[in-house]
């Protein structure tokens, strides 16, 4: 197993799920509701700001590795499925959007091994459509474990619950839209071969 600046920031990204999900488990003597709220933000947009910044320096530095590919994609899936799943159990996200959202990263995962397995992965490679999926995602999660408005002096100037739950509806329309997208693009090749 290769081992490298970008490889240790995707392992410290799923060591910092247990995290966000652990903050709303301590004692509100420890910490108040709210304040679990802005440590979980802060944990999950830590991890997501590893995620931006492992790819990077793996490009800028030539640390590109099949490990590195492998755990990258897994290390994003359990971050944002422990998410949902924690926005589920506090009555913030309806189980549907959860599981439309986890269940297309399922699907998609187990299309794209086995489209590598026939040679054929460029056909589900990520593509923009999908980049906008994950980056509404990647907004309204935050967002949402926050979940209060932003307030100045008396005066709202912005309702991360109301954003946020706009964001996951439209990230959850476009990962039904992407999966359609890739199952169109995977097609030929499962009229061709077969589901055995």
């Amino acid at each position: 197993m290769p081992f490298n600046i970008p490889i240790l920031l995707t392992w410290l990204r799923i060591v910092l799920i247990p995290l966000v999900v652990g903050v709303f488990y301590l004692p509100q003597t420890v910490l108040a509701p709210m304040q679990q709220n802005v440590a979980a933000m802060l944990i999950f947009v830590l991890a997501a700001l590893t995620d931006w910044f492992d790819g990077y320096l793996a490009r800028k530095w030539h640390q590109t590795s099949s490990f590195g590919a492998f755990l990258d994609p897994v290390a994003d899936k359990l971050m944002v499925t422990a998410a949902l799943l924690i926005l589920v159990h506090l009555g913030r996200l309806d189980t549907v959007f959860a599981l439309v959202i986890v269940g297309r990263e399922i699907a998609i995962s187990a299309l794209r091994e086995w489209m590598a397995q026939i040679g054929a992965s460029k056909s589900v490679a990520v593509n923009s459509l999908g980049k906008f999926k994950t980056a509404c995602q990647m907004v309204a999660i935050p967002m949402l474990l926050f979940y209060a408005p932003l307030t100045i002096g008396g005066v709202t100037l912005f309702d991360s619950r109301v954003w946020g739950t706009w964001l996951i509806y439209v990230a959850a329309f476009l990962t039904i839209w992407s999966m359609l997208y890739y199952m169109k693009l995977a097609w030929p090749q499962i009229r061709e071969r077969g589901v055995h």
